[in-house]
């Protein structure tokens, strides 16, 4: 595999779409240090593991760069990119070590005058502030050891990275070929078996409808409602700010300390109480996205435990500069499943669409198996259109995957597409024609697609190797972040 690294470096660098945070980042070095406790294990690489609490420790780090919002990193799935981000680091090491990837004095020296933090400390007689040097790392509690050996290593992972990235990849005239088949052209006829055109001869008995009502109830399930009423409290341009401010703690405190009602605080603030009905977890969709009730914080705050079952008003919410929001539920209505009477209409058609969509699967079936004896029969099929894969027409998806698979040597063919709740179609392919002189820039926009996911296979070749060499071993899962130690 590394007899083909050679060029393309920046292309390559491209098509990795890798965030590789420096392992250090010239701002601690968690991912290295001995500092592992006797953590859950996660992920062992070469006998040494990755633990939760690393992880925690680098979705705070990484959290806090992103702008501080110490709340992503709670998330599971903020959380799994870490360690993925993690494994991949440690791999990278693993490879590293193993091919003693050296660096040289005047590289190291190089990589460090580029780091602002460092450009910083040098005095306008161009001498450096050593002092202010040592303090800075002490701050970050490294030692100058640490540093230079993180710095270091960051370089011999981008060496690394370098040299996958001058890959050779795919050559022109294979891209070339690949372009031409996007471009060459088959005639296609299409025959549809639709299920509408079969409701006709549908006609089920009232056991058959009571059947699959009783069957499918989950279908016939209404979702949890509330009625609610609220009150909005809005900044007066004309106002002062300190005033709205001081108005707004009021508005919050009131509805608070007064939580079994919304008049104390509409009273004393001189609002009025507005009403909604019907509104479900997912809000409503009849509403604007600057409706009071269209904030998911506002509606999330109403399905929970205190405002649902102890109807206590909501929290204030502010769902935009200069508006507050609170609320409270007035009647909840839990999903039910609706009687038969009242929902016969809708499992008629339902039953209506699915036994006709069998008939016309079952028709489509029979027409296919004479096709495949005689596919010369072309009656009953639309009028011939050319399609490829840079222009599909109305071929979407399977469709177009299963018409241009057809080998050309063995025209005419027809193929069975299913339409998963419409019925079938039966596409005949007779002719194949070869596309004229297309644009040179779409070939060459074409050309760079396909170098870039060469690319990223042997990139993903390339960490499949190491991955297997440094014995990566699964452990555990990660765990949901336990929120409640304050940490």
């Amino acid at each position: 595999m590394f007899d083909t690294i050679r060029r393309h470096q920046r292309l390559m660098q491209f098509a990795l779409m890798l965030v590789i945070v420096p392992s250090f980042a010239f701002f601690g070095i968690s991912s290295y240090s001995g500092f592992l406790d006797k953590e859950t294990d996660l992920v062992k690489v070469n006998g040494k593991p990755i633990t939760a609490q690393e992880v925690e420790v680098s979705a705070k780090r990484q959290a806090e760069r992103a702008g501080g919002n110490l709340q992503i990193a709670q998330s599971l799935q903020f959380r799994q990119a870490v360690l993925s981000e993690l494994l991949q680091q440690r791999i990278l090491g693993f490879a590293v070590t193993d091919l003693q990837i050296q660096v040289g004095k005047e590289a190291l020296i190089k990589s460090l005058q580029n780091i602002p933090q460092i450009k910083a400390l040098y005095k306008p007689d161009g001498s450096f502030d050593d002092a202010r040097f040592k303090q800075l790392l002490t701050n970050n509690g490294l030692n100058e050891e640490q540093f230079y050996a993180s710095q270091a290593f960051d370089l011999k992972i981008n060496q690394l990275l370098n040299s996958v990235a001058r890959t050779e990849l795919t050559s022109p005239k294979i891209a070339g070929i690949i372009s031409t088949l996007y471009e060459t052209e088959r005639q296609v006829q299409a025959l549809q078996f639709d299920a509408k055109d079969y409701l006709s001869k549908v006609n089920p008995s009232q056991e058959e409808l009571q059947s699959f009502y009783e069957a499918n109830a989950k279908l016939f399930v209404t979702p949890e409602l509330i009625d609610v009423e609220y009150i909005v409290l809005r900044a007066d341009p004309k106002e002062d700010a300190k005033a709205f401010s001081e108005k707004a703690d009021q508005f919050a405190n009131l509805t608070y300390d007064q939580s079994d009602s919304l008049k104390p605080t509409a009273d004393k603030l001189r609002l009025s109480i507005q009403s909604q009905k019907g509104l479900t977890r997912g809000g409503f969709s009849s509403s604007t996205k600057d409706h009071p009730l269209a904030s998911s914080k506002v509606v999330q705050s109403l399905f929970a435990d205190e405002a649902l079952k102890n109807k206590r008003n909501i929290e204030a919410v502010q769902i935009s500069p200069g508006v507050f929001v609170s609320a409270r539920v007035v009647t909840f209505y839990p999903a039910q499943t609706l009687p038969y009477k009242d929902v016969a209409t809708e499992v008629k058609r339902q039953v209506n669409q699915r036994s006709a969509e069998k008939l016309a699967v079952t028709a489509a079936s029979e027409r296919f198996a004479t096709l495949q004896k005689d596919p010369k029969i072309s009656n009953g099929f639309a009028s011939p259109i050319w399609v490829s894969r840079n222009k599909p027409s109305n071929l979407l998806g399977s469709a177009l995957d299963d018409v241009m698979s057809i080998n050309p040597d063995k025209l005419p063919a027809v193929v069975s597409v299913s339409n998963p709740g419409v019925g079938t179609t039966l596409y005949r392919i007779d002719q194949v024609r070869q596309p004229p002189s297309g644009d040179a820039k779409v070939y060459k926009a074409q050309a760079v697609q396909i170098q870039l996911l060469a690319a990223q296979s042997e990139f993903a070749g390339f960490m499949s190797y190491w991955r297997e060499s440094a014995d990566v071993k699964i452990i555990n899962p990660l765990k949901v972040a336990n929120t409640g130690t304050g940490s």
